[in-house]
């Protein structure tokens, strides 16, 4: 605690034990700060804080009173989230987002914080609260930050990809890059292809911009060919999946099978928009689209959430020039600019030298801990569909008779959030599946609460 919060917090006591009444005026700048032994600007800071939280009031040449409406113990607590409603795609992260400290989280999409550069962001922070005053004040370029336009175009380069600045736009996120994507692109009641299963917010944003899916079962080595060709009969605008990792399933498109569908996409004029966000997490590149097709007919998008941080929002889409153009406009128009404090972070951190080194241990732990789960989950009966190559996700098969909504509501109310297969799936054996992430497996609670809710619900469908 500082200084200034030790400060606030004597403050709030007194008001709590009734020695400040509402509406009484409270000790003096100088006067309080003598009682507590530290200096006047510590107070002033304590008080300005104090009025930010509607404790107290200042009155000019009065100085500062109890607010009679925001006493201390009159402040709105936060209700308790209540967690029942109904597994839909938007389950696994509003269960995840709105869980408490104490929750274990092996259905969510993330790393556990423990796993992130917390120091490498600490020292970003650091140099760009030092850097010029444009990075904290201002709007970004309509592209948005052009040096980290720079690392994002040399970063392709490993797939053969050359690009240019201007085929890039910085986004706040991978989401709002899809977004921009779709309102761009489509109108409600278009059609789009999916994979299935897929990751639950494609599936979502879908459902917001009226959108009719069409899911194409993806396997081991990617889509299954014949049915994207009868999916190609209903005129589809696009094509959205995970290239590289596959997000639910872990697997890895194959070359057959990334040329087959470039193929066809190029024979019917499908755009393909392929999500590129697990990219460092491989240790070798999966065949890309945009290598096979490139710009014509490919939009790629990614981010940094995943190996860096999730509270410094940033994304970024590749596309030919004239659509990044497009989306520009409608970006200004409905968003009007991108965090360029916040692009700029994430540059100082991929730029620093510990950066690459954390990537590689990250792989590293994933490897040990997918291979732990993996065992782990066998003494359950919970067998992966695939071994994924790398990454962070199982998708894992339940025992049989076991529904995975009703599986993961049992858990939950033991403090696990699982992640089931109808959130990624509307096929109708989606009941029997499960994804789970490795690196939030860890904790022995995981499976013992999971051997718990099996055993109870063999028992109540035995009953």
């Amino acid at each position: 605690m500082t200084k200034i919060e030790w400060a606030m917090q004597q403050i709030t006591t007194l008001i709590d034990q009734k020695i400040l009444l509402e509406g009484s005026r409270v000790p003096s700048v100088r006067q309080f700060a003598n009682q507590l032994d530290c200096s006047v600007s510590t107070i002033v800071e304590a008080y300005a804080r104090l009025v930010s939280q509607g404790v107290l009031e200042s009155r000019v040449g009065a100085g500062y009173y109890i607010c009679k409406s925001s006493a201390t113990h009159t402040l709105m607590a936060e209700q308790a989230i209540e967690y029942s409603r109904e597994v839909d795609p938007l389950w696994i992260s509003r269960q995840s987002l709105d869980a408490h400290d104490n929750m274990l989280k092996p259905g969510c999409g993330w790393l556990p914080k423990e796993w992130l550069p917390e120091q490498t962001i600490r020292k970003a922070l650091k140099h760009v609260a030092k850097s010029e005053n444009h990075f904290l004040l201002d709007y970004s370029t309509p592209h948005g930050h052009a040096d980290l336009r720079r690392y994002i175009a040399r970063k392709r380069e490993a797939y053969d990809v050359h690009l240019n600045l201007q085929q890039i736009l910085i986004t706040d996120s991978a989401t709002h890059s899809i977004n921009l994507i779709f309102r761009n692109l489509l109108q409600a009641g278009d059609t789009i292809i999916i994979d299935d299963p897929c990751y639950f917010n494609f599936r979502a944003l879908a459902k917001a911009h009226g959108l009719h899916c069409i899911a194409v079962p993806f396997g081991q080595h990617g889509p299954e060919i014949d049915t994207f060709k009868q999916a190609l009969q209903f005129h589809p605008k696009l094509y959205l999946t995970n290239s590289g990792i596959h997000n639910p399933t872990g697997a890895t498109l194959s070359i057959q099978t990334a040329f087959e569908i470039a193929k066809l996409a190029e024979q019917n004029s499908l755009m393909i928009v392929e999500d590129d966000i697990f990219a460092e997490l491989e240790y070798f590149h999966a065949p890309r689209y945009l290598t096979l097709l490139g710009l014509k007919q490919v939009i790629q998008i990614g981010s940094f959430t995943k190996t860096l941080s999730a509270a410094v929002r940033c994304g970024y889409i590749i596309a030919q020039e004239n659509m990044i153009d497009q989306l520009i406009d409608l970006n200004i128009a409905t968003h009007f600019n991108t965090s360029h404090l916040n692009a700029e972070i994430i540059y100082q951190s991929v730029m620093d030298s510990s950066y690459a080194r954390h990537i590689e241990w990250i792989k590293k732990q994933l490897q040990k801990h997918m291979t732990a789960t993996v065992k782990q989950l066998a003494f359950l009966d919970i067998h992966p569909v695939s071994m994924p190559k790398a990454g962070i996700f199982l998708w894992c098969q339940l025992p049989a008779h076991i529904d995975a909504a009703e599986l993961s509501k049992r858990c939950l109310a033991s403090g696990i959030i699982l992640a089931p297969g109808n959130s990624f799936s509307q096929a109708k054996n989606a009941r029997q599946f499960m994804r789970f992430n490795v690196a939030q497996c860890i904790e022995k609670k995981v499976y013992d609460v999971l051997a718990t809710c099996l055993k109870e619900q063999e028992i109540g469908q035995a009953v």
